[in-house]
């Protein structure tokens, strides 16, 4: 039995937990999230906490037990105080612009590139070389900025490239002249 599966999340004051079925929706004041958890498992408000439980003893069960619960967690979490994750683009030349719904970013390509932002993602830019992603579901903030620096990694010579902002970059030395 999951050791995470068993822990009881506690509902913080602001924020509301329903359920119905398998589905399970969480309001605050970040917004609303919603999730359907697998039919092997099972989810309940009791007194102040939601606990999540596994209605057979199947081995679908048994995996999504822990899973179920860290994604009611974490839309626990997101809904009350949000996820935010921070890119740094070093490199001359390489910066990025907000257009509408769109990030255009010149990564020392011979085009820009275009991403679209999606719904429920909050993108700021800094300067053009810091880029900020916000929003409550965790996944999607964590997916857009490893879309994002995906692009250009950083390269370990130069440094050049996308990265997050506590990320460290292992240089390497180059090449030497005898």
């Amino acid at each position: 039995m999951s050791r995470i599966g068993k822990e009881p999340i506690l509902i913080p004051a602001g924020v509301t937990v329903e359920v119905s079925g398998q589905v399970t929706t969480v309001k605050g004041a970040k917004g609303e999230s919603a999730f359907t958890s697998p039919a092997p498992i099972g989810v309940k408000v009791e007194d102040n906490s939601v606990v999540v439980f596994r209605t057979d003893t199947s081995k679908a069960g048994a995996a999504l037990f822990g899973t179920v619960r860290s994604v009611i967690n974490n839309m626990v979490i997101g809904v009350e105080k949000g996820y935010k994750k921070e890119l740094l683009i070093n490199g001359v030349g390489y910066k990025a612009q907000i257009k509408g719904m769109d990030i255009i970013l010149s990564l020392g390509f011979s085009h820009d590139i275009t991403y679209t932002i999606p719904e429920g993602i909050k993108v700021e830019v800094n300067g053009g070389t810091s880029v900020t992603i916000e929003g409550i579901d965790k996944q999607l903030v964590g997916q857009v900025a490893a879309r994002i620096r995906d692009y250009s990694p950083v390269e370990p010579y130069k440094g050049k490239g996308v990265r997050y902002s506590d990320e460290k970059v292992r240089r390497k030395e180059g090449k030497a002249v005898a």
